[in-house]
């Protein structure tokens, strides 16, 4: 039995709605790679860098075992085990797989998992018999003019589709696997970069189009300028605030993102653990792939 959505307001630090959270998360770098080419991704191993697609190492799905209980002995407010890469958790099978290594050791606690949705419809199967509680994924546009801007090809079954393509295929295979989650009463929550030279002015229609699909919460990311985004703006508070507000009529709007590592641990905004519990072997940034 997944939990639903007014009990991941309460205890998972993304759902906590207008005020920061007071519970722990432990993020598990389990899935190294992606399988869609991100204009603003920008993935690394580093023990410094404070945001997604970082992280210092890659777990194997039984080490995360460990690591979630030697976590639990140092932060006694972690609730949620999530998976948010630093690459795809579909596009690999081991964030499934450790959820359900997590999920018989700790039935208690929250699992939650993010991804770029383009196998989202084929795994959604597989989602819900797992046990996830929470997906979240990250919808950057839903015309394919636009999210071809965002994002330059995906890779679908070892098939590349480049361009408006590839978009108008990941946005399609978000929005069916987003209508199968919420059917079976899986809580999604969406991500939004927002990149105030692309779109800034196609809020609004993310929040109509994913709400109608079934989604709960959404959450707009500000740009990091970096990789192929590098020349553009990172959105301002007005921007921001905008958004938000527009987005607020269709949606329930979370406003505490802390662009979380793929390995941070402990309360975001407050203690990470990570540096406590990770190795500090830092891998090579080829075994990041797009397979």
């Amino acid at each position: 039995m997944t939990a639903n959505y007014q009990e991941l307001c309460l205890k998972h630090p993304c759902y906590a709605k207008g005020k920061k959270a007071q519970t722990g998360r432990i993020h598990l770098p389990v899935s190294p790679g992606c399988n869609i080419g991100c204009r603003f991704c920008d993935r690394k191993f580093n023990d410094y860098e404070k945001r997604p697609g970082v992280c210092s190492s890659i777990l194997k799905p039984a080490e995360a075992v460990e690591v979630v209980r030697k976590s639990l002995e140092l932060c006694k407010d972690i609730t949620v085990v999530g998976i948010a890469g630093p690459g795809d958790t579909l596009a690999t099978p081991y964030a499934l797989e450790t959820f359900r290594l997590i999920r018989k050791e700790f039935p208690k606690l929250f699992l939650c998992m993010s991804t770029n949705g383009l196998l989202l419809e084929e795994k959604a199967e597989e989602i819900i018999e797992t046990g996830v509680d929470s997906v979240t994924v990250t919808v950057n546009a839903v015309d394919p003019v636009i999210e071809a801007l965002l994002n330059s090809f995906v890779i679908y079954h070892r098939k590349r589709y480049e361009g408006v393509e590839g978009a108008r295929l990941l946005i399609e295979k978000q929005l069916n696997g987003i209508r199968k989650l919420a059917k079976a009463d899986v809580t999604v929550k969406i991500n939004t970069v927002l990149v105030p030279e692309i779109n800034l002015y196609h809020i609004e229609t993310i929040a109509k189009t994913v709400k109608e699909a079934g989604a709960s919460i959404y959450n707009i990311i500000p740009l990091i300028p970096q990789y192929e985004l590098s020349m553009c703006s990172v959105p301002n508070c007005a921007q921001i605030d905008s958004s938000r507000r527009l987005a607020e009529k269709y949606l329930d709007v979370f406003k505490h993102c802390q662009h979380c590592r793929a390995d941070a641990i402990g309360v975001p905004g407050e203690k990470d653990f990570s540096s406590e519990i990770y190795s500090r072997k830092l891998n090579l940034a080829e075994t990041f792939s797009h397979g």
